[in-house]
């Protein structure tokens, strides 16, 4: 038998539901790992041992009585440091957030409650989400548990390493041009971006609002979906959540792609990427032709504006999202100051690392008089443009197939000096988040170094059932 760690979260409710194993076993499973592990993975930043292990008590007693519970009812979960948890800090791995103590728990978290999930602990990102290697955090940088000399990709690098690492079966992470699927192909996990607005972000600390989106991120494309299930839904607290049926995501989970339409667009294979990426990505077509999916290359002409076009828009809404740091209000002040001016202008220059700092004042350049309208205007303008490429795509495909990230995992420290080679491994997920179309990442292969490869589906608009579909019929044939 497996050791509990390496279980799948729907492994471990099976053996719950056959009283093979009790909660406290699996919490402390868990929490022992961590303790044998994080020291050399660091994707923790805060771990709540004695709540967990409460908490894991409290779900046992109920599982005693005979109650009928959630899926996720004695899962352990971690869950990202920029989701806000009351009682809990919520860093955003920033040294401006580094002792703040949400008053209220996010949608997503109160509906993991209402499941009896357990929650593990924070997780290690890029601060306040901005990066693709979750080496811009105020604390520590994250390894990749595949080899620890490569990052785990960002902002959700703690996220993924955790899951990878066996630190816990599930966790949550944010995407804002691919924080979930980059690191979810670079450490070889599942990770879902759904539909902007399927999941509520209300309690999601703001980087860029109309991008952002709360995720799942799992060892199979089975966990996932349940994850899934557990935080769809509309939500009031937020003005952007979408008034929509929420389905059952595992009913999806069927072994079967017969007569399904896939498309490849060629802009997606073409400079930056990886042969041995293009390669694993085209033997993914070959398989899903096998399997009785029509696999054919398509078009997205203007996916190449999606880049510049999303550091416009994302910088800008950080500009703005970020002003309320002021070191007034709450978060870090500046011991160095003499008068108002000092205490605002010190304590963001102290409180935030450089990236945060980049994205603030290209923001503020872009919005300013006189540029507003060269710039921020026209990416708007694109944007609807990019939306088009896809609508166009979507009347002929069910869904679209393409690699998640042009490279594998990259060393740490080989790209943090060099802004925009970072900002060019957000190449093949941005264009989803401008679009705000839903698209997974699953893990199809490794490189010549046993390095993951994950490709990406990407789907209409609420259609995560057709990607769950594929994902999961791919994962079941993957070795056959």
């Amino acid at each position: 038998m497996k050791n509990i760690c390496e279980l799948t979260a729907h492994e471990i409710r099976e053996m719950y539901d056959k009283k093979e194993i009790t909660v406290p076993e699996v919490v402390k499973a868990f929490l022992d790992r961590i303790k044998e592990k994080d020291d050399s993975i660091k994707a923790y930043i805060t771990v709540c041992e004695e709540e967990a292990l409460k908490k894991a008590e409290e779900v046992q007693a109920l599982f005693d009585k005979g109650e009928k519970l959630g899926s996720l009812a004695g899962i352990p979960i971690g869950i990202k440091d920029n989701i806000c948890t009351r009682g809990i800090k919520t860093t955003c791995a920033s040294k401006m957030l580094e002792n703040f103590v949400s008053p209220y728990d996010a949608t997503v978290i109160e509906k993991l409650e209402k499941e009896h999930a357990i929650i593990l602990g924070k997780l290690n990102m890029d601060e306040f989400a901005m990066g693709g290697s979750t080496e811009n955090s105020a604390f520590f940088t994250t390894k990749n548990p595949v080899n620890l000399n490569k990052v785990p990709g960002g902002s959700s690098g703690g996220s993924a390493a955790a899951v990878k690492a066996d630190m816990t079966p599930i966790t949550l992470g944010s995407d804002t041009g691919g924080s979930i699927r980059e690191p979810a192909s670079f450490c070889g996990i599942v990770g879902m971006k759904p539909t902007y607005g399927l999941v509520s972000r209300y309690g999601l600390v703001a980087f860029a609002s109309s991008l952002d989106q709360i995720g799942p991120m799992s060892k199979d494309v089975t966990d996932n979906a349940i994850l899934l299930n557990a935080i769809a839904g509309h939500d009031a607290h937020d003005s952007t959540s979408a008034n929509v049926e929420v389905k059952d995501y595992t009913k999806s989970l069927v072994n079967d792609v017969k007569g399904l339409k896939v498309g490849l667009p060629k802009e997606f294979m073409e400079d930056g990427v990886d042969k041995e990426v293009k390669e694993a990505i085209l033997e993914v077509a070959e398989k899903l032709k096998e399997l009785g999916a029509t696999v054919e290359e398509c078009s997205l002409p203007r996916t190449k504006y999606a880049l510049p076009t999303y550091y416009i828009i994302a910088c800008a809404e950080a500009s703005s999202n970020l002003g309320r740091y002021d070191g007034i209000r709450y978060g870090y002040r500046t011991k160095n100051y003499e008068n108002l001016h000092d205490i605002y202008a010190n304590s963001r220059t102290e409180g935030f690392g450089e990236e945060v700092k980049r994205r603030i004042i290209l923001g503020t350049y872009v919005l300013s008089s006189g540029y507003y309208d060269a710039y921020y205007k026209k990416a708007q303008r694109v944007r609807t443009l990019v939306k088009k490429d896809f609508e166009e795509a979507f009347s002929k495909y069910d869904v679209l197939l393409t690699p998640t990230a042009p490279t594998v995992a990259f060393d740490i420290g080989s790209k943090i000096n060099d802004p925009l080679q970072m900002y060019m491994a957000d190449l093949l997920t941005v264009p989803i988040n401008i679009a705000g179309v839903p698209a997974i990442s699953v893990p199809c292969k490794e490189d010549k170094n046993g390095m993951p490869i994950g490709m990406q589906l990407i789907g209409k608009h609420f259609d995560e059932e057709t990607l769950y579909r594929v994902a999961y019929t791919f994962e079941q044939n993957k070795n056959n």
